[in-house]
């Protein structure tokens, strides 16, 4: 059987896949659009604006651009191949720590004479092996995403400590170091232009070709994609490696905007990464979710980010916000499930 109808079948076996990919030409699909989770982000991008430009008279300038792009570009980038696992009902919480790892062998590389190309292509390969190492322990030995992540979570950053040694390496050339900090067109910086054509080509696979109605059918129903023929551990494995080389290729670009490298680069980014995930309206569980959806929720989380900053909040308190971010994203999509199970609960009791 073709890939292509092996996938198609999958796709007829899964219910609301319509739904999710937002081909629905029913007559209430007017209505499901308004009730998306893609609306509710534009309304809060609304506020968020709103809020900006009332309490800050420069929220509205290049400056607030260029620097939300700057702050959100890395994660962002991370956040695509993170959006593609979940999808599939897997987790990968090493992403961080692999920017910090491959930042850290790029810098070693410089500071032993390496010219920054070598080392930005053994950064790259760095990330191809730290992506096959999850991908064969999660895909093809079946051990829990959530475990094997955190123990290369703490593996990655182990390692970039002990290859770097120092806290933080010579100072990068100067024509390689605007690449991070120089805006390309305009106030956008070069991070969040990556990220926007990044995310246009994975929001083309999985919205429109046979590859992402498999991610759509693993997510939903893993065994029944199987059986429908569809290559769930290849497909699983091979997202990891994804994983890996585009947050090797964020840690390259982190490196470049700080002009210099530290084991330590990149600490804390994965719970970032996965709240912005989840609050694109990825479902945790696999199945529901798209681009659009990421995109937003990088924007709304960038732009609150610099409207706290522009008034004078501090980097605690905003820390506070993405986790209560986190928690909404994952509470309200699931409350109407919840609720249900305890109504039926109430009413076997009766």
């Amino acid at each position: 059987m073709s890939d292509t109808a092996t996938t198609q079948a999958a796709a007829h076996e899964v219910p609301d896949q319509r739904s999710y990919t937002g081909s629905d030409t029913s007559s209430t699909s007017l209505w499901r659009s308004l009730l998306r989770w893609e609306s509710a982000l534009v309304v809060l991008l609304v506020g968020v604006v709103g809020f900006g430009s009332v309490k800050s008279s420069t929220f509205f300038s290049g400056s607030t651009l260029f620097f939300g792009g700057l702050n959100m570009g890395e994660i962002a980038i991370m956040a695509l191949p993170l959006l593609l696992i979940v999808m599939v009902g897997e987790i990968d919480l090493s992403v961080a720590s692999m920017l910090g790892l491959s930042g850290a062998v790029m810098g070693n590389l410089f500071q032993h004479g390496a010219s920054v190309w070598v080392a930005m292509l053994v950064a790259l390969i760095v990330g191809v092996v730290g992506g096959t190492l999850n991908g064969f322990l999660v895909a093809i030995i079946g051990l829990p995403s959530i475990a094997v992540t955190i123990g290369t979570l703490t593996l990655f950053r182990g390692l970039a400590e002990i290859v770097l040694m120092n806290p933080t390496t010579a100072q990068l050339p100067t024509s390689f170091t605007n690449v991070g900090a120089s805006p390309l067109a305009g106030q956008v910086s070069d991070s969040l232009a990556i990220f926007l054509v990044l995310a246009l080509i994975c929001g083309v696979v999985l919205h429109a070709t046979p590859l992402g109605r498999s991610l759509y059918a693993i997510g939903l129903q893993p065994e029944a994609a199987a059986f429908a023929g569809i290559r769930v551990k290849r497909i699983t494995f091979r997202l990891y490696v994804l994983s890996g080389v585009l947050c090797a290729f964020a840690g390259i670009l982190f490196t470049l905007k700080n002009a210099s490298a530290s084991y330590s680069a990149g600490a804390g980014l994965e719970l970032n990464v996965v709240a912005v995930v989840l609050f694109g309206g990825v479902s945790i569980f696999g199945g529901r979710g798209t681009v659009l959806g990421v995109v937003l929720a990088v924007v709304v989380v960038g732009a609150l980010q610099q409207a706290l900053t522009q008034v004078g909040v501090k980097a605690e308190v905003q820390n506070v916000v993405t986790g209560t971010l986190l928690l909404l994203s994952v509470v309200v999509p699931n409350a109407p499930a919840v609720l249900g199970r305890l109504r039926a609960r109430a009413r076997l009791r009766t």
